[in-house]
């Protein structure tokens, strides 16, 4: 496998968007996820694709996409920093870790996504039967797993992102709750109510932001 120049390590012609890139990457990782010799392998091939390509954006030869800027910023301020250190020294782990973790959804989903949530905080606050916010919580939960999983299909860390958010969301929920009451706010709200409001933002934000 390292006798192949990088894009025909992960399967992909030097045209590939960034997304197939991604996508490319992550399957060759699940074909050979026992394998630790070939997966260092691939990501040394999945580094040096993103490098060769940023090189490429300085130079103004190609355009990247916004979900690989940032790296340029990240290089910038390590230079600035140690201007002794060149910018083929620099581990570009920690901008391949956010990569790897955020996601930039299209206008589409996260329209789709959002009118789904929308609907189940208008209906859990104009609602007066509290017995209903299990069920919406329910639908809710299913909703950010769905949206997570079918990014990449890893059915239990979808379950874990989820799981953490929806308990997250509890907590901090309720914990903004007695803040806003100890400082004589108002709060039209019951506690369940204002819950339930706060984790479906916070399941929208994370199962669309998240891979």
């Amino acid at each position: 496998m390292s006798e192949l120049n990088p894009y025909e390590q992960l399967g992909v012609t030097e045209n590939a968007s960034f997304e197939e890139i991604q996508v490319a990457k992550q399957n060759l990782k699940e074909q050979h996820q026992n394998d630790s010799l070939v997966l260092e392998s691939i990501e040394i091939a999945y580094d040096t694709i993103i490098m060769q390509r940023l090189r490429l954006r300085q130079e103004g030869k190609i355009k990247v996409p916004e979900q690989i800027r940032f790296p340029e910023k990240i290089k910038t301020i390590e230079t600035q920093k140690s201007p002794s250190v060149s910018n083929t020294q620099i581990n570009p782990k920690i901008f391949l870790w956010l990569n790897d973790l955020l996601d930039q959804p299209s206008y589409k989903d996260l329209i789709f996504n959002g009118v789904i949530f929308l609907l189940l905080i208008v209906v859990s606050i104009f609602n007066t039967n509290l017995s209903m916010l299990p069920l919406l919580l329910t639908v809710g939960v299913g909703t950010s797993f769905y949206i997570l999983y079918k990014k990449q299909k890893m059915f239990w860390r979808s379950i874990g992102i989820t799981f953490i958010t929806f308990i997250a969301g509890i907590c901090i929920a309720n914990i903004l709750l007695n803040i806003l009451m100890a400082t004589g706010l108002n709060v039209s709200l019951e506690s369940e109510q204002f819950a339930s409001l706060f984790t479906f933002c916070l399941l929208w934000l994370v199962s669309n932001f998240i891979r």
